[in-house]
């Protein structure tokens, strides 16, 4: 039982700070010593002769490759695509990709440009074009609604309309004719007067 309980008895290497089997510690920590290095940044035991190649290709700080800005190799992938002055953006008005250094001052012009807006034709920021758009989309169908109701007039009203325009040509045409007849009866009347004032001419005796 003794013997046993001796077999499953473990030490801890004081260099890499592994439980090693009691009855190979010695062995261990020799080997140990002489092949492996703890990394003093991440704590890993690597080979001695790869130490440097470790500390460059894991922990050495880099260079960002658009704005050569130097950083841990780990927040590279985040400072490239979220941080990093020189990555590439987009304008929300006119979709040019720009570095994002550029951007705000191109937004300042870019933004003050006017557009044609189709339904109020108005010319419009496109800053202000999409809360434009829904203001004026709600105004032109109150609009649309308006002129309906305008231009279609209650059948009564269209009746009355049609018959007065009717009783307005009957009227003209008689007060037409009413001229006609007052002028062909005053020709008449100057003719006959003419006719009757001649008088016959007298007669000479023989």
């Amino acid at each position: 039982m003794a013997g046993s309980s001796d077999d499953h008895a473990t030490s801890i290497c004081s260099h890499c700070d592994r439980a090693i089997p009691s009855s190979n510690i010695d062995l261990h920590s020799v080997h140990c010593y002489r092949n492996l290095e703890k990394c003093k940044v991440c704590g890993d035991m690597v080979p001695k002769q790869f130490v440097e190649e470790h500390f460059l290709s894991t922990h050495a700080p880099v260079s960002c490759s658009l704005c050569s800005e130097t950083m841990d190799r780990e927040i590279l992938d985040v400072h490239k695509g979220e941080n990093c002055p020189q990555r590439i953006v987009t304008c929300e008005y006119c979709e040019f990709p720009l570095p994002a250094v550029d951007l705000l001052e191109h937004q300042e012009v870019c933004g003050n440009r006017t557009e044609l807006c189709h339904a109020c034709n108005k010319y419009i920021r496109l800053r202000e074009s999409y809360g434009h758009e829904s203001r004026c989309t709600a105004s032109s169908v109150n609009n649309i609604a308006e002129s309906s109701r305008n231009v279609r007039a209650p059948p009564e009203r269209a009746a009355a309309a049609g018959g007065g325009g009717g009783g307005r040509r009957r009227g003209d045409m008689s007060q037409r004719r009413l001229i006609f007849t007052i002028a062909i009866t005053g020709i008449a009347v100057l003719l006959g007067s003419l006719f009757f004032q001649r008088k016959p001419e007298p007669t000479q005796p023989n």
